[in-house]
């Protein structure tokens, strides 16, 4: 039995590093970066920033704190024509956090039009990624788009977002109004620990997460000129349990789902703020509400 056990682990420490000039290798650590190479193994990725308004011929304001956190998991996906591969399952909550008192808020008083807005919280379930293989769609194989310096790695990528707003009617090609947003992350590991092919995953993980958007529609703001820039920083964590008391808190009053990722066949549609906002306008209507 010892020799077995010792052998494994020279096994392990001869292992080759996983090489970036080759798909596989690009696919193995970009899922070690994002969630495990283990089927559904939970992740939690937590973040936390500020939102800031800018409008022409005003002075930029911090509008909120802003606490967010993702819960998922990848499990194995094969492809006759691409290969093996794997899928991203997750579930989101952003919380809007009063920048003096750091509670989540419930009224907003809305300096520009003097409504009091009712806050609506992020909640997206599911978030779901879709399935990343060795060769692109167009027949072509994937390449590492990172970046490693002195034992430093860095991976970013852009989502421009310019698509047909949930909340807009039939004629909203002829007069606009399309969601207009900007998200921006990058994210930082160790080259020694990435390219090690003997582990799972990579858990010192930090991300820088920043998005620039049009108002939040439960602003009311209408087509008032303006937007609004989110900045936060994060990281990995080890285990749920790790989340800020204040999320462990949100998630078991009011959001008790997002203490597991979604199932690895969750075949829902995406949630965005703003079907998710669209939902909750919905719903109360029905009660009469406005």
């Amino acid at each position: 039995m010892l020799a077995l056990v010792l052998a494994a682990g020279v096994s392990a420490l001869t292992q080759p590093p996983l090489d970036l000039s080759r798909p596989e290798g690009v696919l193995a650590a970009n899922r070690k970066m994002q969630c495990s190479r283990e089927d559904g193994k939970p992740v939690v990725f937590w973040w936390k920033g500020g939102v800031f308004s800018r409008v022409p011929g005003e002075r930029d304001r911090q509008l909120f704190n802003v606490e967010g956190m993702n819960i998922r998991q990848c499990g194995t996906v094969k492809d006759p024509q691409r290969g093996e591969g794997y899928r991203l399952v997750s579930r989101e909550i952003l919380l809007y956090l009063d920048p003096e008192t750091g509670k989540p808020l419930k009224k907003w008083k809305n300096p520009w039009t003097g409504i009091e807005n009712d806050v609506i919280h992020v909640a997206n379930d599911p978030v779901n990624g879709p399935p990343n293989f060795p060769v692109g769609a167009d027949g072509a194989p994937v390449k590492w788009r990172g970046n490693i310096m002195k034992g430093r790695v860095w991976v970013s990528g852009e989502a421009p977002l310019f698509y047909k707003n949930p909340l807009g009617g039939e004629y909203q090609d002829f007069v606009g109004g399309e969601y207009h947003a900007m998200e921006m992350l990058t994210m930082f590991t160790y080259e020694k620990d990435l390219l090690d092919a003997s582990k799972k995953e990579s858990t010192d993980v930090t991300i820088a997460w920043s998005r620039t958007s049009d108002w939040l529609p439960w602003m009311e703001m209408g087509d008032r000129a303006g937007m609004l820039i989110f900045t936060t920083v994060g990281k990995r964590l080890l285990r749920p349990e790790d989340l800020s008391p204040l999320m462990k808190e949100e998630i078991a009053a009011n959001y008790p789902a997002y203490a597991a990722p979604p199932p690895l066949d969750d075949a829902r549609p995406n949630e965005t703020s703003w079907t998710y906002f669209k939902k909750r306008i919905d719903a109360k209507r029905k009660e009469g509400g406005k």
